[in-house]
């Protein structure tokens, strides 16, 4: 009977193991033919987030894309609850886990070379008195989004601080908790510190007061037994993005604005789109029904511009909401430019001149941003830009390395060798990185509407031309 009993163990172990290889067995490797790159994901501003337009954005997403391109593959996403990603990343339905995650403690699922590194913090009002050390968390309570690293390390403070409150939200996003703590209805939020300047904008009140443990890196998990032939691409992909400058431009992409208003700036841009906005918004709407650019796109230029000024006059002779010169006025037949509506308009038709006056291979969200600053120093200007950036080796494309270029116009030793002539391309620069601040409030203030109408005749820009 022993004989029997060993030998009937073993078959179970035999079966138990194989039960364990089928159900943890990876993700066939994702193919053109048969298989797309399955990433398990999260909504965020770092992560996965969908536009107005159902356009899927995020820091994460454009890496997860940039791989997949690089496969050669679609790219099918998990969007899962934060409160449900810890389970989630036990299972063997993805390929990747690409959530602004950290390497599991006490975990053998496989994680990635460090993509970023990060670090949590505790947020509060800057009307209130800043905490200076942990210790002074005792009796307080701190709102976290459920699910987060942030909240698995403040349940480990609270051994060390049993009478810390923790409330796990997980509702909304982190920007919804951080403006509840902007009007005084909760008093401490903890959050990855990269959001840092990205929730500046957005509330101006926060103030940054304790880090919440050591740096963390921001890896992809790969789970319990990835592919190995997608692992070792993974880790490939990362450190190629890591020295050829990719990853640099998408962080520009999502961070390299940021930082360009100071409070005074959004406190003063809030207060604007309370009291003048409402009386323009049905200008911009309307432009943005005769051109397809996004109105809230045409208020972040024309606040740039004039502050909303439909009387504004520079002393070079620019006029009106959109601030535009004489000769483009004329141009686009403005009998005058201190009409908001016309003003409006002409500003939006301009804006898509300039963007056609670009080479058809040149992509959004670069080709907005390119245009915006040709909209600043002229299409001469710009051009000669582009020219400059082409001799320098530089993408002209590309707005992460114009923006490097354009202020070159400015110094003898590059525009005195340029037909154009010298030119304040820092001040065009300024100018898009400003108006993207000042669009991503707007976008999280004022939603999209759905434009119907369109006024007849003025879709396009037929028959008019950019001087090269």
């Amino acid at each position: 009977m022993h004989w029997i009993n060993r030998l009937l163990a073993l078959g179970m172990t035999i079966f138990l193991a194989a039960c364990g290889d089928w159900v943890f067995a990876p993700l066939p490797f994702p193919t053109p033919a048969q298989h797309d790159l399955v990433v398990l994901t999260r909504s965020g501003p770092l992560t996965h987030q969908t536009d107005d337009a159902g356009n899927a954005t995020g820091l994460e997403h454009d890496l997860t894309e940039a791989f997949a391109q690089e496969l050669g593959v679609g790219v099918k996403y998990l969007i899962v609850a934060p409160e449900d990603m810890p389970k989630r990343l036990e299972g063997n339905d993805y390929h990747i886990a690409a959530a602004w995650l950290s390497p599991m403690a006490n975990s053998d699922i496989r994680a990635t070379p460090p993509i970023f590194d990060t670090q949590d913090t505790l947020v509060q009002n800057d009307a209130s008195l800043p905490l200076t050390e942990l210790a002074q968390l005792s009796g307080k309570t701190v709102h976290v989004m459920a699910g987060s690293r942030q909240a698995a390390n403040l349940r480990r403070l609270q051994q060390k601080i049993p009478d810390l409150a923790v409330v796990e939200v997980g509702q909304g996003d982190i920007l919804d908790q951080l403006e509840q703590l902007g009007d005084g209805e909760i008093d401490y939020v903890a959050m990855d510190n990269s959001l840092e300047d990205i929730a500046n904008q957005f509330v101006p009140n926060l103030r940054m007061s304790l880090l919440l443990g050591e740096e963390q890196p921001i890896v992809w998990l790969l789970g319990r037994h990835p592919n190995a032939e997608l692992a070792a691409r993974a880790n490939a992909f990362i450190d190629r993005i890591q020295r050829d400058g990719t990853l640099a431009k998408l962080e520009d992409r999502y961070f390299g604005h940021v930082r360009r208003l100071n409070q005074a700036d959004v406190i003063k841009f809030l207060g604007q789109i309370e009291s003048s906005l409402p009386k323009l918004r049905k200008h911009f709407q309307r432009a943005e029904a005769a051109t397809g650019v996004d109105w809230r796109l045409l208020a972040s230029v024309a606040y740039h511009e004039s502050h909303w000024d439909i009387n504004a006059t520079s002393p070079t002779g620019v006029r009106g909401i959109m601030m535009l010169t004489e000769e483009t006025a004329d141009r686009l037949k403005v009998s005058n430019r201190l009409d908001p509506a016309e003003s409006v308009l002409a500003g939006a038709r301009y804006i898509n001149l300039l963007k056609d006056n670009l080479p058809a291979e040149v992509k959004e969200p670069d080709r907005t941003w390119l245009a915006l600053a040709a909209y600043n120093i002229g299409p001469g200007h710009f051009n000669a830009a582009r020219n400059l950036a082409k001799q320098m080796k530089a993408d002209p494309d590309a707005w992460f390395d114009m923006k490097r270029i354009l202020p070159l116009l400015a110094k003898p030793q590059y525009y005195e060798r340029l037909k154009s002539g010298r030119a304040r391309g820092g001040e065009a620069v300024i100018l898009v990185e400003n108006i993207r601040s000042y669009y991503d409030i707007l976008a999280r203030h004022e939603p999209q509407v759905q434009i119907a109408a369109r006024m007849d005749g003025m879709t396009g820009s037929p028959g008019l031309k950019i001087k090269r």
